[in-house]
């Protein structure tokens, strides 16, 4: 008998040159769903993904359409070999894009557009250099809070994604995030180091572009999900087209609760989760988070065939 198994999409910070390209050999569905994405973006975005240049490739605006494509390339490959589509699902940040497209929440074009501009107006709500993360390991939750509070001195410093026990994300203005830093390894964090992304994502900083996102979510059509999605900012499933998109809107100033969603996932009876996309970023954090789940991370042929076989296809 298959174990329950439980499906979390990977989002930005996964993606890389040349990913997918071992799976994509095997499996023509690989690029026939990045030829789909890059029909609505106008634009190759298998060239980009597999040669790069690098620097394209993590600007947000592209890494987010990219990284929903390649979560929804591998799915489908998943569900084409016999995998079991997953009685509950969920994704981080950009990722639930990803888990309400493969749930049938939102067709998976509207999708690619949708992630294309919430990336862009990210951007133009922190011009480059504006904003700042960073990723603290060591201290508690509770500690990484106060010491955003102590940095902020009327600017933004938040703790953002609650990724898994002692490994916090914190997002703001840039001199608020180093100030931050410096507090952090005061206070005997193992380390604290920014991040190189281009957008200070998910915190107060991203009001402006939430802003924009809804008024862009009224235009789409969403349907209730054939498979249960857990969200980002309340470890909730919802039903209702309008929940969703607020829940969407909110995602972009409100923190990440992975460990919450993790331990969600256990408690309503999953025994193994499938990491579908490039990297192994939510398995490595899934391991620290719950012990007694199997993590199964699928991203090329070998890591496929692992996944179905623990699955009993």
């Amino acid at each position: 008998m298959t174990a329950h198994t439980g499906i979390i999409f990977p989002g930005q910070g996964s993606q890389s040159i040349g990913m997918l390209s071992a799976l994509a050999d095997q499996f023509p569905l690989v690029q026939q769903t990045f030829e789909e994405a890059s029909e609505v973006l106008q634009m190759d975005l298998w060239a980009l993904a597999s040669e790069g240049p690098a620097e394209e490739l993590n600007k947000t605006e592209n890494t987010q359409p990219a990284m929903l494509t390649a979560g929804m390339a591998v799915y489908r490959v998943w569900i084409s070999q016999g995998g079991p589509a997953g009685e509950l699902m969920a994704g981080h940040s950009l990722g639930e894009y990803t888990a309400l497209a493969a749930a049938g929440s939102l067709d998976f074009r509207d999708a690619v557009g949708l992630v294309a501009a919430r990336g862009s107006f990210m951007q133009e709500a922190a011009p480059a250099g504006q904003g700042a993360m960073a990723a603290v390991l060591g201290l508690d939750d509770a500690a990484v809070k106060a010491l955003c509070e102590q940095a902020a001195e009327g600017e933004v410093a938040e703790a953002v994604n609650f990724n898994s026990p002692g490994q916090v994300v914190i997002a703001g203005d840039r001199s608020a995030i180093e100030r931050a830093i410096v507090l952090a390894k005061e206070a005997g964090a193992k380390r604290a180091l920014l991040l190189p992304v281009s957008v200070p994502s998910h915190c107060a900083l991203m009001a402006p572009a939430a802003e924009q996102l809804s008024a862009m979510l009224e235009t789409v059509e969403i349907k209730p999900p054939e498979i249960p999605v857990l969200h980002n900012v309340d470890v909730s499933v919802s039903d209702s087209a309008e929940a969703i998109r607020e829940k969407l809107v909110q995602q972009l100033y409100r923190p990440v609760r992975w460990v919450e969603i993790i331990q969600a996932m256990k408690k309503q009876g999953m025994e193994q989760l499938i990491e579908p996309g490039p990297g192994k970023v939510l398995t490595g954090l899934g391991k620290r988070i719950e012990k007694t789940l199997t993590f199964l991370p699928v991203a090329d042929p070998v890591s496929l065939e692992k996944a179905l076989e623990s699955c009993n296809v």
